[in-house]
């Protein structure tokens, strides 16, 4: 659900609850997005995937599957060169 400001400010009770039984909260400010309120479990739940696999594995579990960031490394060390 979307929140002006406004209305944000004057039923913050009303957003937390929202955020705790109804998912993700958007606040704007002038019709632009300009923050979301989340429940505290799903905080946690999206910190604790970020932190315990790194980048990498985040990437990996993302729902654009794990074979669109598979990356192959470059064997090749560079060449010689005399100075």
């Amino acid at each position: 659900m979307e929140w002006q400001l406004q209305h944000a400010k004057s039923r913050l009770s009303e957003l937390v609850a929202s955020a705790d039984s109804g998912g993700p909260q958007v606040i704007t400010v002038r019709g632009q997005r300009k923050a979301v309120v989340l429940s505290a479990a799903e905080y946690d739940r999206l910190s604790r995937g970020a932190t315990q696999g790194g980048l990498v594995e985040f990437f990996r579990q993302s729902t654009l599957g794990p074979d669109v960031f598979e990356a192959e490394h470059d064997k090749d060390a560079g060449r010689e060169i005399e100075l």
